[in-house]
């Protein structure tokens, strides 16, 4: 139906026979000339009906509306003196049009299809069919597809073989809620949509495959944000007898690849390594954005020495020491300690660096010495702001560390063309789960305890590191991996330290230890979130805009209007009641 797309005519071309086909960007009536914008997902083309070239063409062209899908014959001309547009690749040339025909007609869109977006996000999702004709999106979607195209050659040219795991599985606990599918042959059993392959790749592993991987969907019925969906995708990925350094020089390679072929993009190797306490320590954070500086600071000591109630009783005091701070207003202090309230903490000390020494409301309960300790300890120059959070370590770290974020992107301390990897390894094992009473894997319950806390299992589990790693870019989790638990005794002894009983392992678990048991090697692997990547690579601030269909923060789909009722006749079939 046509022989070029919209987006490669060029100057060269001049005098060709083209046909066209697309949809109207914009229509302009100029009198005796109709010009079109003529867009495909390849560009837009210049088309100018005139009378003198086709009076049937141009008689047509004045039915034409935004939307319409067309079809033009015509030829190459090129644009008169001074009306060339330079930012566009077909921006010299224009099509004469000599035959149109208007393959289809559209109603008058419910938002402009413009390069822009004007319209509410919940009415571009409603209509997303129409928000992936403008152009950022098509290019989002294309960026995708080439991410998703390299990572799979550069993985077959490292021998890792692409295997497709079930769909319909078995609940197992691994963290988040599971999707459940009624089973209509079996009445009252229940399917689990995937949380990851997590054990079936680790199964393809004692089968002998060695080296697997998959871009796979995951399923996780789990509170949502902007970088989390109901169903995901994930690049999934497995090897046999590798140790953690394996990994890293694995994913180093591919993402220096990927980013080449996909970007032009230079991306610096080997990528840093930082322990799970040192990042919590220095950034308040387990994925922590290094594009800038702004570490936390610990001031313990110095701080319960004043008189400053909070600060003497207080078990972790920390600062961040904010360069030419002095510049923040009092509103804006005010609204980061707002933020540090949300996240536990009881305020937000602040001082400002003056040639006197400190200035604060709480400056007269600091001693002249107290405070050039302070300012020491914190390398403060005169016209900085300090800022500090007392209270147990876990609030320190967590209220600072967002502070700490809304400072970097209120100072516009972000270069957002720089792309900062980071590998964040030894998480602990289990973190304590306060409400539930109970330990909690702190990634899942199948990652390897390092060897020389083995003892520290049964009598201080919470001293206990894995052999687990991340890997962050921008301070965005990418994603996770360990080395796998490859031992069935060893693995039975973790689920009874997550309070897993004999009996769910056997229900849950059994068909899992029963393969440990015929051999399994040691292995190891990591799962990378695609979405996020993606993201991150296009530019975006929500996975939504890297993914054609995506859910609502709710989980639905305002294009579907799913989730939806059944009727009476299939909850029947499935023999399951709902009680409303």
């Amino acid at each position: 139906m046509r022989t070029h797309s919209c987006g490669e005519l060029k100057k060269k071309d001049m005098g060709k026979k083209v046909t066209l086909c697309g949809w109207v960007q914009k229509r302009r009536d100029h009198g005796g000339l109709i010009f079109i914008d003529l867009r495909d997902r390849e560009g837009i083309t210049q088309v100018v009906f005139n009378p003198k070239v086709s009076k049937e063409s141009h008689r047509k062209a004045h039915e034409l509306r935004g939307e319409y899908v067309l079809s033009v014959k015509g030829k190459v001309s090129k644009r008169p003196r001074g009306t060339e547009n330079k930012s566009l690749p077909t921006g010299q040339i224009e099509v004469l049009a000599s035959k149109l025909e208007i393959l289809n007609r559209s109603k008058t869109p419910p938002f402009e299809v413009a390069d822009r977006a004007k319209a509410l996000e919940d009415l571009r999702l409603r209509y997303r069919y129409l928000d992936l004709r403008r152009r950022p999106m098509q290019k989002n979607i294309m960026l995708r597809h080439r991410v998703a195209k390299a990572i799979r050659d550069f993985l077959d040219r490292k021998g890792f073989i692409e295997i497709e795991t079930p769909i319909l599985t078995k609940s197992t606990p691994e963290g988040a809620r599971d999707y459940l599918v009624p089973s209509r042959v079996n009445p009252g059993r229940f399917f689990a949509l995937p949380q990851s392959p997590q054990l079936f790749k680790q199964m393809l592993m004692v089968a002998g495959f060695d080296r697997y991987f998959q871009i796979a969907k995951c399923f996780r019925d789990e509170d949502l944000r902007a970088d989390r969906q109901p169903e995901h995708t994930q690049i999934d990925l497995e090897a046999s007898f590798v140790e953690p350094e394996d990994i890293y020089a694995l994913i180093e390679e591919m993402m220096l690849y990927l980013f080449k072929t996909t970007l032009g993009a230079k991306i610096k190797r080997p990528f840093p390594i930082i322990t799970y306490q040192e990042a919590m320590n220095r950034f308040g954070s387990d994925k922590p954005d290094t594009r800038f500086s702004l570490e936390l600071i610990d001031v313990t000591g110095i701080g319960k020495k004043s008189d400053f109630r909070i600060f003497k009783k207080a078990v972790c005091i920390k600062g961040i020491r904010v360069p030419k701070g002095e510049k923040l207003s009092l509103k804006e202090i005010k609204e980061l300690t707002e933020l540090a309230l949300v996240y536990g903490a009881k305020g937000l000390a602040w001082f400002k660096v003056t040639k006197e020494g400190l200035k604060s409301p709480i400056a007269k309960f600091f001693s002249e010495k107290i405070g050039s300790s302070l300012i020491k300890k914190m390398k403060a120059e005169e016209s900085d702001l300090l800022l500090f959070i007392a209270d147990k370590p876990e609030i320190v770290n967590e209220a600072l560390g967002q502070v700490r974020l809304a400072l970097s992107k209120r100072m516009g301390l972000i270069n957002k063309k720089e792309y900062n990897f980071l590998w964040v390894i030894d998480f602990p094992l289990v973190e304590f789960d306060e409400e539930e009473k109970r330990f909690k894997a702190m990634h899942h319950p199948f990652c390897m305890p390092k060897e020389e806390d083995l003892g520290l299992l049964k009598r201080e589990p919470l001293k206990v590191r894995s052999k687990t790693y991340d890997l962050v870019l921008n301070g965005v989790e990418l994603g996770t991996g360990s080395i796998r638990i490859h031992d069935s005794q060893l693995q039975k002894r973790v689920f009874r330290l997550l309070g897993i009983s004999e009996k769910e392992v056997s229900s849950k678990f059994g068909f899992f230890l029963e393969a440990l048991d015929y051999g399994a090697p040691p292995h190891g692997g990591i799962a990378l979130g695609l979405d996020r990547l993606v993201m991150i690579m296009a530019g975006r601030e929500t996975i939504r805009d890297v993914i054609a269909f995506p859910k609502t923060q709710r989980a639905t789909s305002l294009l579907t209007g799913s989730p939806s009722s059944v009727t009476e006749e299939q909850l029947k079939e499935l023999q399951l009641k709902i009680e409303r």
